[in-house]
């Protein structure tokens, strides 16, 4: 895989993390074949608690863990912003989601399920 992050030491810190990830049956994407943009990851900040897998699997850079941004706050629901401030008011954004190549491994990392892959372009390849 190549690692777009500009020279950037690789974020994936768990070898193990990212066998496991890529070995999963579930996993949906393109296998990191889809060109940059043509899927985006979306993460449900009501779900997310900000354990940073996403981040130690992307070979791509795509996520960061940071503190929830209020607008996102105020549109969860009771217990999203409950299970948000359990965890410290983070949550996972992906500021990058033009370098996905749409692999996957973040959607079958996520312990909480808190990650979809989203199409936002027709593939070539049906066309």
């Amino acid at each position: 895989m190549t690692d777009l992050t500009d020279g950037a030491p690789s974020k994936r810190t768990n070898a193990a993390k990212v066998r496991r990830a890529a070995a999963d049956p579930r996993r949906p994407g393109a296998e990191c074949k889809a060109p940059p943009g043509a899927f985006v990851p979306i993460v449900n900040h009501g779900k997310c608690e900000a354990k940073g897998d996403c981040v130690e699997v992307c070979p791509y850079g795509v996520f960061e863990v940071g503190p929830i941004d209020e607008k996102d706050y105020r549109a969860l629901g009771w217990l999203g912003r409950v299970r948000v401030r359990v965890h410290g008011m983070r949550t996972a954004y992906t500021p990058h989601a033009d370098r996905c190549l749409a692999c996957g491994l973040c959607v079958v990392a996520c312990p909480e399920k808190a990650i979809q892959l989203v199409e936002i372009a027709p593939r070539a390849a049906e066309a």
